[in-house]
């Protein structure tokens, strides 16, 4: 008999090490990332049990959320964020856990730094303290954002307790257009089902679009899985992964790269696997999309006009007109023309090279315009020194725009990098939420990160397809 199982639920029963007496599975974890932020009160709670950290091998801790991003000299100027800097430092030496600090070149973001060490590998369950874990999905892995004092739990016990999601298969097919990029599909996805469309859910992508992606895209996509409310997304892997992972640090190698090869792609759902629900979109519906609102959900293509309160669920109508009015537009209105004050690339959804690669290719041979704050965030320090190896930089800081370390940044401001008063930022991070840059009254406005460099020199939100160079001609 077949096995139809989905490559979610094959992975879940592989790390199942019981069922609780609370229905929950113990799912056993192989590999716990943390960073400076979540983890100073999880190694308190050991601390207060006689516990050790059981697996210290399972475990790799960064630095990216509080460091600063241009003046990285100790001690940080921001008291609190020294104190979580002297923390983890402290934590990782007594415990034994490997800590990735600015000292070491290894250092990220800590959604960057998993993959690119070849740390994230498919059928893999893992966790972190990291609302965004969901991007390592992009590889075939079951991967969970996890409270403190789950952090705690995972770091004496290596399990978690869990209710199993249902899965639902998010199916795009097609080619995406030029200057349509992986942050407008997951911008798309979100917008049609929802915030809440994922609640109780993971995602499966699935389809002709995600086959067509590099890894870096993948990871773009199910990063932002956890704004459409499902648990996790992922992808299943293929040769696209086995190629990425091959001689990374991390990764097996010789011919014990080949026989873990040959598993992951055994991992992959079967073409008769059962899901709990489906849903298919066309790629040539996708168009450049930016963000008006308040959360991820309430976007519109570039070319398009905000929505009317009314055509929106009665339920979600105070909220729409929440949003209007905290943002200072309307329905009916273009996006097109809306003038910015800073333009981010950065963060964990598009702080990669990709991402900076077609950043730059807009920036070139153009300038940030008057009155523009302009920042560019490596999501590691391996990406900054490639960026700078093929010269990215100096295409950056030639156009105006800052050239900084690697860091969370202004994705979340717990750091020096924030918004000031009623700003608008045109920013490639992943949430709009209101004080989310670090002003309770900035403005978020969600791009990819071409559309980000558009913004930048222009001013003003613009359909990056004007500024894309004919092919062919």
């Amino acid at each position: 008999m077949s096995d139809t199982r989905n490559l979610f639920n094959k992975v879940w029963d592989l790390h199942t090490v019981g069922t609780l007496p609370s229905g929950q599975t113990q799912l056993f974890i192989g590999l716990h990332l943390i960073h400076e932020v979540t983890s100073p009160q999880a190694f308190d709670m050991l601390r207060e049990r006689g516990l050790k950290v059981m697996y210290p091998d399972r475990t790799i801790a960064t630095v990216d959320h509080i460091v600063p991003t241009d003046n990285q000299a100790r001690p940080f100027a921001d008291g609190l964020a020294e104190e979580m800097m002297s923390a983890i430092e402290k934590n990782c030496r007594e415990f034994g856990v490997t800590l990735l600090d600015l000292k070491d070149d290894r250092q990220g973001i800590v959604h960057a730094v998993g993959p690119e060490q070849g740390l994230t590998q498919p059928g893999v369950t893992v966790a972190c303290g990291d609302s965004h874990t969901s991007t390592h999905g992009a590889f075939g892995t079951i991967a969970f954002g996890i409270g403190t004092s789950q952090v705690a739990h995972v770091l004496a016990t290596q399990t978690l307790a869990m209710n199993r999601p249902q899965v639902k298969r998010v199916e795009v097919n097609g080619e995406l257009a030029p200057g349509v990029f992986a942050k407008d599909v997951i911008l798309y996805i979100i917008r049609r089902l929802g915030v809440k469309g994922g609640i109780g859910y993971a995602y499966e992508y699935a389809g002709s679009t995600f086959d067509a992606m590099t890894m870096e895209e993948r990871m773009t996509v199910c990063n932002m899985s956890i704004e459409g409310g499902a648990r996790c997304g992922y992808i299943n892997p293929d040769e696209t992964t086995v190629e990425y992972l091959r001689g990374r640090p991390f990764a097996p190698q010789g011919e014990a790269f080949e026989k873990a090869a040959e598993w992951w792609l055994s991992l992959a759902s079967p073409s008769d696997a059962e899901y709990d629900d489906s849903v298919t979109f066309d790629a040539a519906d996708i168009e450049p999309t930016v963000t008006w609102g308040i959360n991820p959900g309430q976007s519109v293509g570039v070319s398009e006009e905000i929505p009317a309160v009314s055509s929106y669920p009665k339920e979600e109508q105070t909220g729409v007109q929440e949003a209007l009015s905290f943002m200072e537009l309307q329905a009916g209105q273009s996006m097109q023309g809306l003038k910015i004050d800073v333009a981010f690339i950065g963060s964990c959804t598009n702080g990669r090279i990709s991402d900076l690669r077609e950043a730059a290719r807009i920036a070139e041979g153009n300038q940030v315009a008057p009155g523009v704050k302009a920042l560019v965030v490596p999501g590691s320090q391996q990406i900054l020194k490639q960026a700078e190896e093929e010269g990215l930089h100096k295409i950056f800081e030639a156009a105006g725009f800052e050239w900084r370390a690697a860091g969370c940044s202004m994705c979340l401001a717990m750091n020096p990098d924030k918004l000031q008063g009623r700003e608008i930022c045109a920013s490639s991070s992943n949430r709009n939420f209101k004080g989310r840059q670090g002003s309770p009254t900035g403005r978020t406005l969600l791009m990819s990160p071409a559309m980000v460099a558009a913004a930048a020199v222009n001013g003003c939100v613009t359909d990056v397809r004007e500024m894309l160079e004919p092919v062919g001609v």
